[in-house]
């Protein structure tokens, strides 16, 4: 039977893009930064970096979160840093390798685990291997790390080199050489070896499946309790046959979810079907390692989806926080942040507590508390029955022992059932 980490059972991720959830050392501040909480456009910079994740540690910990997935963290020309010039170094503008040492030894002492984002499929422009093919051009010893079809290398009007969705600052890594893939597991090795706890694959799907079989034994191979999880937008069995990933990104349940509170596109009867089918279709031992998400960097924010409909929303995070598999709280969504996609789901967190929801924050907390609280919220199996069209009940089942949670879209309410409760 595949084994994933049993700590997954327990996790509450909380995701961080790192730019801008906190500047704690405004030294690393880049030039034209802008002040924290103007608006977020695609290439401003607000100072956000690793030494404001450590100062608010608290926060994640009081919030209930014990593990946090960063997007990327390493040296980049963007304030996202999907285009990475050196994937062994932390960006300047976020500190330094000590300071990613202080952070990391900060969360694992509040046992919180990290995750980081492995950016594999494209590089940025600016990485030194892709630099060295535009100055030497054939002659450059990196030739085939990248797919260069001519010389000169041209980004304009089209690349004339594969990139990520045609975007010519991301050229795209020719997985099939063999000096890529060891480049790439050594950078996997290498961070591992400075102490975090997995890594979640970008756009997996556009690399050959035998690269990231390789990727996995490279990372299992140095512990098994190392998280690997997938980005997936729509079909993750693929991924989860025991030698790809642990789990993926669980955007089908965010449909789902959504589809049921947030735009009422579905009933309660389909919203059952659905997440019934979906768990039949995730085998058993990923079930636990799936990262149920209704928010992150690539959608908008959740306030904002839900129209202001605070209590509608406090319905998507009960389905969220007590459904099988480990839930993720997208920065700021906690306490209300709005944005409409990329660049408005990209804003900054705000740090002064008057702007805070702090009903949506409490909320969220008591539904933490009661998934710690009851064993059969975090490793019992699950189904969902219809109650009717606006009403379904999730049931978690542990050793005989169930606990529900029934939602009522249409009196925007929401009752826990714990075992002692059920007749």
């Amino acid at each position: 039977m595949t084994k994933t980490p049993d700590w997954l059972a327990d996790a509450v991720f909380y995701q961080i893009f790192p730019e801008r959830f906190a500047n704690g050392d405004a030294a690393l501040d880049p030039p034209g930064v802008e002040p924290w909480g103007a608006e977020p456009t695609r290439d401003n910079f607000f100072g956000g970096d690793l030494a404001g994740i450590t100062q608010h540690l608290d926060h994640i910990e009081a919030l209930g979160a014990n593990a946090i997935y960063l997007t990327p963290i390493f040296e980049a020309d963007t304030n996202h840093r999907y285009d990475a010039k050196d994937y062994f170094a932390i960006d300047h503008r976020l500190g330094d390798l000590e300071a990613f040492k202080v952070f990391l030894d900060a969360a694992h002492a509040r046992g919180i685990r990290i995750v980081l984002d492995a950016v594999l499929n494209h590089s940025g422009d600016g990485h030194w291997a892709f630099r060295d093919i535009v100055e030497k051009e054939a002659e450059s010893e990196y030739v085939n790390w990248f797919s260069v079809e001519s010389f000169p290398v041209q980004p304009h009007p089209e690349p004339n080199y594969r990139t990520c969705s045609g975007c010519y600052y991301l050229p795209k890594w020719n997985a099939y050489n063999p000096e890529v893939r060891d480049h790439h597991y050594r950078v996997a090795r290498y961070w591992i070896e400075q102490g975090i706890d997995g890594w979640r694959l970008d756009v997996p799907y556009f690399i050959n499946h035998n690269f990231w079989r390789g990727f996995r034994d490279v990372v299992k191979g140095i512990d098994d309790d190392l998280y690997i999880v997938a980005e997936e937008w729509r079909e993750p069995e693929q991924w989860l046959q025991g030698d790809l990933a642990d789990g993926t990104m669980n955007y089908t349940l965010r449909d789902l979810v959504l589809g049921f509170v947030a735009d009422r596109t579905i009933t309660g009867g389909q919203f059952a079907d659905g997440m019934n089918e979906l768990t039949a279709r995730v085998p058993e031992a990923s079930r636990p390692a799936m990262l149920n998400l209704l928010g992150s960097h690539d959608t908008e924010r959740l306030v904002t989806r839900h129209g202001g409909d605070l209590a509608a929303l406090r319905l998507s995070y009960a389905l969220l926080l007590l459904a099988e598999g480990a839930p993720m709280i997208y920065y700021g969504d906690e306490v209300g942040l709005e944005g409409e996609n990329d660049p408005g789901c990209r804003g900054t967190m705000p740090w002064d507590e008057a702007l805070w929801n702090r009903d949506l924050l409490e909320s969220i907390r008591s539904l933490i508390a009661v998934r710690k609280a009851h064993t059969a919220f975090t490793r019992g199996s699950q189904h969902v029955v219809a109650l009717d069209d606006d009403t379904v009940r999730l049931d978690r089942t542990l050793d005989g022992t169930t606990v529900s949670l029934v939602v009522n879209r249409a009196d925007a309410d929401f009752t826990v059932i714990l075992a002692e409760e059920v007749s």
